[in-house]
């Protein structure tokens, strides 16, 4: 069985890029990290994961300020 996976979604590439060198840093021996841009992608990859039976990590951060889309 593979890894679990973490799932990063933000839609400003550089902040996604940011998150996921410093998750990969931390659990990537662990966990499979994996990202989207979109919440629309994002989906796309859970129905994936769902359908071979993987686990993942769903979490939720906003950003201070900063309305949700």
């Amino acid at each position: 069985m593979p890894k679990p996976a973490i799932l990063l979604v933000d839609d400003d590439t550089d902040v996604l890029r940011a998150i996921e060198r410093d998750v990969r840093r931390h659990f990537g021996g662990t966990y499979r990290v994996l990202r989207a841009s979109s919440g629309a992608q994002a989906l796309d990859i859970l129905t994936q994961l769902a359908l071979r039976h993987e686990p993942v990590a769903l979490l939720a951060r906003q950003a201070p300020n900063r309305p949700s889309r």
